[in-house]
């Protein structure tokens, strides 16, 4: 086993895990957040997403021992002291969740688009969101609540 550092959800944190896992095998099995899914193992879809140093990756394609130093947020890192993320309320009023399984990689995309671009047009949340796969909302809800979020981010 190796020792990783990294900075996970603001927190200086050592993990021990085989530096040849997935992230998402790390963070599901290790550190017990299970927020993040496993939808393909391929990158194709999207449900694994994590933000890695300000952008939005796919967490089954990225080996943990590539990330000593590195700074992680997940989307158990959004809620804070007891309140749900902005981003996370818009999606909840939008109605832009369903069965919910893309929805932590669907709102982390959002927020690595939001921390870049605050107001975003619906072709850069399209481009954002455009390796996350939703099977039952259709995409509209989704890109209304990205527009909620970053109204109620400005505020």
């Amino acid at each position: 086993m190796d020792r990783i550092s990294l900075m996970l959800n603001g927190v200086q944190t050592e993990i021990e895990a085989d530096k040849n896992w997935t992230l998402l095998t790390v963070l599901r099995e290790v550190c017990n957040l299970t927020g993040t899914k496993c939808g393909c193992s391929t990158g194709d879809c999207g449900a694994c997403k994590v933000i890695l140093d300000g952008e939005a990756k796919n967490s089954c394609l990225i080996k943990i021992g590539s990330l000593e130093g590195r700074r992680l947020e997940t989307i158990e890192g959004l809620f804070q002291n007891g309140k749900l993320h902005p981003i996370q309320q818009a999606f909840i009023e939008s109605g832009a969740i369903q069965c919910g399984f893309c929805t932590p990689g669907m709102i982390i995309s959002a927020k690595a688009l939001l921390d870049r671009v605050p107001n975003p047009t619906d072709d850069e949340i399209c481009a954002a969101l455009s390796n996350n796969l939703c099977r039952c909302t259709g995409y509209v809800k989704i890109i209304e609540a990205v527009h909620m979020a970053a109204r109620l981010l400005a505020e």
